[in-house]
């Protein structure tokens, strides 16, 4: 079994270690880095190009880039697991409050340095049940430049991604959908998401996790993964 995995934002192929550690040793698990230097849709085909057909795993701003490679190309995502991830923003005004939030801390990043955009990101309520020496043990993270971190709040971020919540029911490979019982936001997402995608759908809730749930939980997210 061919499983692609695709990290979240400001994280690496490396992030998805701790899952990998804990799947089968038959599955064939590649983890994926996010190119660089594309837009949005232009990000999601190269990540299709680099994995080729399976099942692709994205966590959160991976699952967005996953989800749009499903509905462009089908025929390359046979399952589709979401961790932690939303088809992006529906209203245009909040889309466009998204892009401007985006675009300041972009601005930080570029004044204040990614070790301190990095200790801010990590201090959001987003992350609190995310221990921050297990934060830390992802140390990929810390070697990120600035032209990484603020391409990916420019060009793949919620602000400028296109709305995917129209295009739902044109799923047709099995959808997981996984968040954590901490995460509320997420987990309200994924329950209407499920009801737009249709029978194809279902969601996993992982008690005692929040949003990371790679580092948090990842014998739990392995255990879903296996057992779909």
């Amino acid at each position: 079994m061919r499983v692609i995995l695709v990290h979240g934002f400001t994280q690496s192929a490396d992030s998805w270690q701790p899952v990998v550690d804990s799947l089968p040793r038959d599955f064939d698990t590649i983890a994926i880095e996010v190119p660089e230097g594309l837009d949005f849709l232009s990000t999601a085909s190269g990540i299709g190009a680099r994995g080729g057909p399976g099942t692709y795993v994205g966590y959160s701003m991976g699952g967005r880039l996953c989800l749009a490679l499903a509905l462009e190309r089908p025929e390359l995502v046979e399952e589709l697991v979401l961790v932690s991830a939303s088809p992006g923003i529906a209203d245009d005004r909040a889309r466009a409050a998204r892009r401007s939030a985006d675009e300041q801390l972009a601005l930080d990043v570029e004044r204040d340095g990614v070790y301190a955009f990095l200790e801010r990101w990590l201090d959001q309520p987003l992350f609190a049940s995310l221990p921050r020496e297990v934060a830390r043990v992802d140390e990929r993270r810390r070697t990120n430049t600035v032209d990484r971190i603020t391409h990916q709040l420019r060009a793949l971020g919620q602000g400028v991604q296109p709305s995917l919540w129209d295009r739902l029911p044109q799923l047709t490979m099995p959808v997981t959908l996984v968040t954590g019982a901490y995460d509320r936001k997420y987990t309200e997402l994924a329950n209407r998401m499920a009801a737009a995608i249709g029978d194809g759908a279902r969601l996993v809730v992982l008690p005692h996790a929040g949003h990371a749930l790679p580092l948090e939980q990842p014998a739990a997210l392995a255990a879903v993964l296996r057992d779909r």
